[in-house]
């Protein structure tokens, strides 16, 4: 499709939903899914596949929750059906790792963020499981001609051994995000605000802190940072060793992600390279010695 067909779509979709003549809309950023700025507002377009892994009643739930919770943008309109969401633009710079690295106080306005959302007493209708996950995203990749990477079964068994430690039943659940991406996050340079709440759900905080750390690559300075401003004290050393597992684990799910999104044809950059890239760290994250300090911690 033409990007003038794109914008025509994008007007079209905008004009249905009662949000037309704002202009021609702005294609912004966006992995799987179209994203256009018109005016005051940014519309969401589903991308191709999105369906056989997305929730979307789901999604509104949450993305309405957080608007709520004062971290994310007010939802203006979405469609469960089409998986078509409109929602108050936001003035902010849309973060990169980079940014993160260049912005005082970047690290510590997204940890107060997460410390706002997980805090908010909200309650999102998907659980975000690690290992159901994992068994998801195999699943729909089982008939497709999509090669593991090498070396796969050996790191997932030995995931799959920290489902007691990261899986087990009694551990804290909280409303989060779950795909922090730094693109994903809109920085005022008061305010991180917070968006895009497709793989939202009940889930472990430190998912959050642990996966936006790999995200953004935090050195250990603006991990500390992040960590100060979520924590109203000295963090509790069990989160802390769940952070450092769950931050491999977030590189083995966003790898079959990844395989997904090549399977699917997905444009928006090589994702065999993405996959191949998320495997390749989350190897050598398993095999540095605070991972297993930490296993061996929880396991006390």
């Amino acid at each position: 499709m033409s990007k003038a067909a794109e914008r025509g779509e994008a007007e079209v979709a905008l004009q249905a939903a009662g949000f037309g003549g704002r202009g021609t809309p702005e294609r912004l950023g966006g992995l799987t899914n179209r994203v256009y700025r018109a005016g005051g507002v940014v519309l969401r377009l589903p991308g191709q596949g999105t369906e056989a892994y997305i929730d979307r009643e789901a999604e509104t739930v949450a993305a309405r929750a957080a608007a709520v919770a004062g971290v994310s943008p007010a939802v203006l309109h979405a469609d469960a059906a089409s998986g078509i969401m409109i929602t108050e633009a936001v003035d902010g710079v849309t973060m990169t790792p980079a940014l993160f690295a260049a912005r005082p106080g970047a690290a510590a306005r997204a940890g107060a963020a997460f410390g706002r959302l997980h805090r908010s007493g909200a309650r999102f209708t998907a659980r975000f499981d690690l290992f159901a996950m994992i068994d998801d995203y195999l699943a729909v990749l089982a008939p497709r001609s999509v090669a593991l990477p090498p070396g796969w079964d050996a790191v997932l068994a030995e995931a799959l051994g920290l489902r007691p430690l990261l899986g087990a039943p009694d551990l804290p659940l909280a409303p989060c995000h779950c795909d922090p991406l730094c693109e994903n996050f809109l920085d005022t340079g008061a305010r991180m605000w917070i968006v895009d709440w497709e793989y939202s759900g009940m889930n472990d905080p430190m998912w959050d802190l642990a996966d936006l750390s790999v995200e953004a690559r935090f050195d250990a300075e603006h991990e500390a940072e992040m960590l100060a401003a979520y924590f109203p004290g000295d963090p509790p050393a069990a989160d802390l060793a769940r952070m450092v597992l769950l931050k491999a684990m977030c590189d083995l799910l966003w790898t079959l992600w990844g395989l997904i999104q090549l399977s699917d044809g997905n444009p928006a950059e090589d994702f065999r390279a993405y996959a191949d890239g998320r495997f390749a760290r989350c190897r050598a994250l398993m095999a540095q010695p605070e991972f297993a300090a930490a296993r061996d911690s929880l396991l006390r």
